[in-house]
Formats: C-alpha cells, sequence, structure tokens
C-alpha cells in the first residue's frame, strides 16, 4: 500500500491532527504487510500560492513551453504523488473556522484539468478513483459540520470533485471544551477501523 500523508497544522511539536494521523498510519501498519509512505507537508515545504504565470500555464491550449512546464513543475510533482497513492491521509486542524493557508495552496496546486478531474458536459468528474482518504480534523471551538464549519466540508467536498468519495472523517473537534472524551473516541474509531 502507498500512502500519501498530508500534514497541514503549523504546530510542529504538539499538533493534535498530526498526532492522530501518526496513530492511523500505525494501526494501518498492523494490517498491511508492505506499506510506503509519501510524506507531504504543506506549511513547511516550498508549496507556492498560485501566481499570474501559473495560472496562464494552467490554461494553455496545445504543447506548453518550457517556461510554461517549468512554472507547473511544484504542481506536476504532486500531482503525481497523488494518483501514485493508494491512500491518502490529511491531518488537518481548523484556524479561524477553515483549512491553514497552505493547505488551500496545495488543494489549488493538485485541481488540474485532465489529471485530477475533466470537464464534461455534464459539469466536472473527478478522475482518482478507488483511492481511500481518511481525514483527520481538530479544532478548538468549531463543531465539524455545523454552520460554522468550513474547513471539513470542504475538504470533503474538494475531494469528491477530484474523484475520492471513500473518505473516512476522524473528528477532533471542540477540544477546548472537552478534549479527553474526543480523544477517546477517535482512539476507539482508528482502533476499530475495518482495513482488511
Amino acid at each position: 500500500m502507498k500512502i500519501l500523508n498530508i500534514n497541514s497544522s503549523s504546530n510542529r511539536q504538539s499538533s493534535i491532527s498530526t498526532g492522530y494521523a501518526e496513530k492511523l498510519i500505525d494501526r494501518i501498519k498492523e494490517v498491511e504487510d508492505e506499506v510506503s509512505i509519501v510524506e507531504r507537508h504543506t506549511t513547511y515545504s516550498d508549496i507556492p500560492f498560485l501566481n499570474e504565470e501559473m495560472l496562464a500555464s494552467l490554461f494553455v491550449k496545445g504543447e506548453r513551453t518550457e517556461s510554461q512546464v517549468d512554472a507547473l513543475r511544484k504542481s506536476q510533482e504532486l500531482v503525481d504523488e497523488l494518483i501514485e497513492a493508494d491512500t491518502i491521509i490529511i491531518s488537518a486542524p481548523i484556524y479561524n473556522f477553515s483549512v491553514p493557508a497552505s493547505l488551500k495552496a496545495y488543494f489549488d496546486l493538485i485541481a488540474r484539468a485532465g489529471l485530477t478531474f475533466q470537464y464534461t458536459e455534464n459539469g466536472p468528474v473527478g478522475l482518482l478513483k478507488d483511492k481511500k482518504a481518511y481525514v483527520v480534523i481538530s479544532s478548538g471551538g468549531t463543531q465539524i459540520d455545523s454552520d460554522i464549519d468550513f474547513a471539513g466540508k470542504y475538504i470533503r467536498h474538494f475531494l469528491g470533485f477530484i474523484g475520492i468519495t471513500d473518505i473516512e472523517m476522524i473528528k477532533l473537534d471542540q477540544l477546548m471544551f472537552d478534549a479527553e472524551s474526543k480523544q477517546e473516541k477517535a482512539d476507539n474509531q482508528i482502533k476499530e477501523l475495518q482495513l482488511a
């Protein structure tokens, strides 16, 4: 199994979402004989925000110039990682009701017409079928799936947009109020996952 582990927390020392993604990976390793992991940290790696040159290069009709290919080099690297993975794990804290800016930048770079989705007469269709995604999402005060959750619903929608619909959410929300029981629930969810 090839796992792409996408970490978006700015907290390198004690991130709850990062820690639970690691627990999830350990749980998968208990079941799977061969597991290879690609680590992609959206905050602490060279993931750029979309700029004018990149946007222009995305919408070229026909063959791209060398400079246009170069402008999309990081985007292509991220898309290749995603295509090669069997399982995607996204750990995402909620910052101010939404995803970290670095995760949004990552999503902008992997939304590639013809590679991860395509336009049809019936609208866009995701191309990344038959992949499993786990989303480990944490918050201090925001309740996941509530009216003020613009992170969990966005991640689920985006993954569906690129064709990933088999999604398991591991929720560690409102930790400011009841961290112990939320963490216990997430521990049990990971322990009871049907992975075989």
